[in-house]
């Protein structure tokens, strides 16, 4: 559901998806092509958020902008179920593993993966294409072409369930 609050108003691309159990509140601009997942929180009521095209936001996934500033999450971003994302960044075709932390002006480079349950604490910054894991959140490695070829199969995956959603819909069973 979209919700308007403090005269700030969702707004929401093409071929975009959002729950009907999802709840974005705010000022929150989607891209197109994206999947907002069924319990997602998106809230920005007292920053803004900017989701760019073809990126899917999870189940349960919670995105918080930090006060009076913007929470910029990238194109063909992935944010895996449970996530809490109250970064500043996250650059195009990164990964956020699910259950992963992304505190608060956290920064997250372009094509870099986030493990799961992984915690980037307060202002860290992760660089382009490294995979990063622990509590706190460390370097492992570097990404590799491998991982570049399964997580384009999994954003295009969600790209394609959006719009089936949109198609198909989905209807309460009495």
């Amino acid at each position: 559901m979209l919700y308007k609050f403090d005269g700030r108003q969702p707004t929401v691309g093409e071929n975009t998806y959002v729950s009907v159990l999802a709840a974005v509140i705010g000022d929150v601009v989607i891209g197109a092509d994206c999947y907002i997942g069924h319990g997602a929180i998106l809230r920005g009521d007292y920053g803004r958020i900017e989701i760019g095209d073809g990126t899917a936001v999870e189940e349960g996934v919670i995105v918080h902008a930090p006060p009076d500033d913007t929470n910029r999450i990238g194109t063909k971003v992935t944010i895996g179920h449970g996530a809490l994302v109250h970064g500043k960044y996250i650059g195009n075709q990164a990964v956020i593993g699910m259950g992963a932390i992304l505190s608060i002006w956290s920064e997250i480079g372009e094509g870099s993966i986030i493990a799961e349950g992984a915690v980037v604490k307060m202002k860290q910054l992760i660089p382009p294409k490294v995979v990063a894991a622990g509590n706190p959140a460390k370097i492992v490695r570097e990404i590799t072409a491998n991982d570049e070829e399964f997580w384009n199969m999994g954003k295009q995956l969600y790209i394609d369930l959006a719009k089936k959603y949109l198609d198909v819909g989905i209807h309460p069973v009495s």
